[in-house]
C-alpha cells in the first residue's frame, strides 16, 4: 500500500476517479498503483505527481516513505 499516495491524494480532495481522469489513466489501473500491486511507468509517475502536486520519484523512494 502506498499510503503516502493516498494521503496525497486525499490532501488534494480528490477521488481515485477524479485523479485518474487527470492522468489519463484508468481507475482500475490508478487503483492498482495506489494499493501498490502495479508500479507506474515513469511517464505516468510523472503524470500523476503533476496532478497531485509531488516529486514523481517518490515511487522509486526506497524506504516507501514520503515527505
Amino acid at each position: 500500500m502506498r499510503q503516502w499516495l493516498l494521503d496525497i491524494r486525499n490532501m488534494r480532495g480528490k477521488t481515485q476517479a477524479e485523479a485518474a481522469e487527470l492522468v489519463g489513466i484508468a481507475q482500475s489501473t490508478y487503483a492498482c498503483i495506489e494499493t501498490g500491486t502495479r508500479n507506474p511507468s515513469v511517464s505516468i509517475a510523472k503524470r500523476i505527481a503533476a496532478v497531485l502536486g509531488f516529486d514523481w520519484t517518490e515511487f522509486y523512494d526506497d524506504d516507501g516513505e514520503s515527505a
